[in-house]
């Protein structure tokens, strides 16, 4: 017995050794060296590689509110705490300048930085692994000659020290992120483009399939399987179903998505959270013929199995008790006090200025997060030039617990809405999560932790 207790922890530290030089080797497996020869001075390619870029969103995840573009530093939280994206402008020292074209695709596409250390998944190579390699010649071109250098440090993360290991991630790529091609669905040229820049360069994946046990999109495509794009929740937003359900796209039409994708707005909904940053840096910039190819894409993909097509008709009841003055639950003296001035008695807003919140499925959606924080923090609509102006809807902190709950319930099944129910403590966690997510650029974060009596008291 006594030899077996000092045979197990060699054994575990040879283990662990191991591992480690195999954590090591397994991302040179990964790295791949290219014959094309990429002039980074030449004016056309610089130009292609901005489109792309823009696709690719690159600038709304390597850049903060106010500061320079493609810098980093902002701030994302995973369930091990926040990382923050990195400095991808020309700078040598701080930045990428120093990348050769086969450094460059190495990281993007492969997720292998130029010390041939593993790259957080939070950068989404699983996504760009089908982008092609003159794509990536462009998009080399355009941060090598087209974007500002930028000396500025980029921030370690906040994961535990462990957790924070680089060599472990090489497993993870390994299993998660295995390497391969795009490949079409249809030989339809235009819904084929379509599938590419949703399953590409527009990475809807990252945020609109669900995670798994190694915080894995649980499918990469649609022919992997029918969870893809069928809803997640990150960041503490409800990244919607982009299938065909109800409170996916089933009521949507391709030109709406096309209108939504290229303004941020409908005379329905508006973007939000990072939906907004997403069409404000990208898909405000993209041509007429993509936008359309990726909507009708996506109105090709099926509904998530289980999930309803239409739901049960609901009678108005609530506009005319409003219009009445008649409040018969703390929630309709809410919705009088603080919402009715912008969205209306009916619900229905005003078409691209106040969003709707009447028939919208961000709003009866089953989960509730995305409610819940844009009430507590508030947001922003993106700022485009299609429409004269930018809306902001303002925080309402200030009020209680029970409060928040009462008026969402009450706006979550008001009208024609049949949203499932939100209690006290689903507003205590989103409040205690919000309190503790990272404003991005500094080392604030803000106080959103009140009880309910204090904001009674504040009423």
């Amino acid at each position: 017995m006594k030899k077996w207790l000092r045979i197990i922890p060699v054994a575990g530290v040879v283990g662990l050794a191991l591992a480690f030089v195999l954590g090591q080797i397994l991302p040179h497996l990964r790295t791949t060296t290219s014959d094309l020869q990429v002039d980074i001075t030449d004016p056309a390619l610089i130009k292609k590689g901005e489109y792309v870029a823009r696709t690719a969103d690159c600038v709304a995840c390597h850049s903060v509110l106010g500061g320079e573009e493609f810098a980093g530093g902002l701030p994302m939280l995973t369930p091990l705490g926040a990382i923050y994206s990195t400095n991808i402008t020309p700078d040598k020292e701080t930045g990428i300048g120093s990348y050769s074209f086969d450094d460059f695709v190495n990281a993007t596409k492969h997720g292998v930085r130029q010390d041939n250390s593993a790259l957080y998944p939070a950068m989404p190579y699983p996504s760009y692994q089908i982008m092609p390699d003159e794509d990536m010649a462009a998009m080399y071109a355009y941060f090598m000659s087209g974007v500002k250098a930028v000396n500025q440090p980029n921030r370690d993360s906040e994961l535990p020290p462990v957790l924070g290991w680089r060599w472990p991630l090489a497993y993870w790529q390994a299993i998660f992120a295995p390497e391969r091609e795009f490949i079409a669905e249809t030989d339809d040229a235009v819904l084929a483009r379509g599938q590419y820049l949703v399953e590409g360069p527009g990475h809807c994946g990252s945020c609109h399939t669900e995670r798994g046990i190694g915080f894995q999109e649980v499918a990469l495509t649609n022919a992997d399987s029918e969870e893809f794009l069928s809803g997640a929740v990150i960041d503490g937003w409800r990244a919607k179903s982009l299938r065909g359900e109800h409170d996916g796209l089933a009521i949507w039409s391709t030109e709406e998505l096309v209108d939504f994708f290229k303004t941020g707005r409908t005379d329905i909904t508006a973007a939000f959270g990072a939906m907004a940053e997403v069409v404000e840096h990208s898909t405000q910039y993209m041509t007429q013929d993509d936008l359309y190819a990726m909507s009708a894409y996506l109105k090709t993909l099926s509904p998530k199995p289980g999930e309803p097509v239409t739901v049960t008709a609901k009678v108005d009841t609530t506009t005319q008790k409003l219009m009445d003055g008649v409040y018969d639950s703390r929630g309709a003296i809410l919705y009088a006090e603080y919402c009715q001035v912008c969205h209306r008695a009916d619900g229905k807003g005003v078409p691209r200025i106040f969003p709707a919140l009447e028939g919208n499925s961000a709003v009866y959606s089953r989960d509730a997060h995305s409610v819940l924080q844009i009430t507590l923090s508030g947001g922003r609509m993106p700022d485009t030039s299609h429409d004269r102006m930018a809306f902001t809807m303002p925080e309402f902190i200030n009020l209680s617990d029970a409060d928040v709950a009462e008026v969402v319930n009450y706006i979550r099944n008001s009208w024609t809405n049949q949203g499932s129910t939100v209690d006290v403590d689903d507003v205590v966690n989103m409040r205690h999560f919000l309190s503790k997510k990272p404003k991005a650029g500094t080392d604030f974060a803000p106080d959103l932790s009140i009880s309910a009596t204090e904001g009674a008291l504040r009423e």
